[in-house]
């Protein structure tokens, strides 16, 4: 079981990286759905998030991109969201704050599912999870509102006006 999971993330990763699955809106290879499954089948996770303003963290939104659930820091593995902690300019801090409020909007929507990606966890100790709801990737959707890019792609440039 935890290979078929692990061979569907690579898989699903590899999908994202290269921008074959996006939003509903956005290209899927023939023969590929434009939704996304867990090998579970069943969206398992649920909390109550709030914003992260303590050291204290345990389901709790930090950025864009990162999470804590349940005392596991997760860092959405298919995107990247402009920085709050440090930020180039005024603009990406005020992306940044946009995109952790609407992060804590959509986990606070209902249950989820996280597939791991391939590398397990990055240099910081986040674990790497494409986190999805009804077959749908939350990261795409914060691409779709335009903040955040799509992980693998030539990193954005928030302060620009683009």
């Amino acid at each position: 079981m935890r290979l078929g999971r692990f061979i569907f993330g690579a898989v699903l990763a590899a999908f994202i990286g290269a921008g074959c699955v996006t939003s509903s809106n956005g290209p899927v290879p023939a023969g590929h759905s434009k939704t996304l499954t867990p090998s579970s089948g069943v969206d398992a996770h649920a909390a109550r998030f709030v914003l992260c303003t303590t050291p204290a963290r345990v389901t709790c939104v930090v950025d864009g991109d990162t999470f804590w659930l349940k005392g596991v820091k997760i860092r959405i593995a298919d995107i990247d969201a402009p920085e709050i902690s440090n930020p180039r300019c005024d603009r990406e801090l005020e992306l940044g704050e946009q995109a952790r409020d609407r992060l804590l909007v959509l986990l606070n929507a209902g249950n989820f599912s996280m597939i791991a990606d391939p590398r397990e966890q990055d240099r910081f100790g986040r674990k790497l999870r494409v986190v999805v709801r009804s077959g749908a990737s939350i990261g795409e959707q914060l691409v779709a509102e335009r903040l955040a890019s799509r992980w693998g792609q030539p990193r954005r440039n928030w302060c620009r006006g683009n």
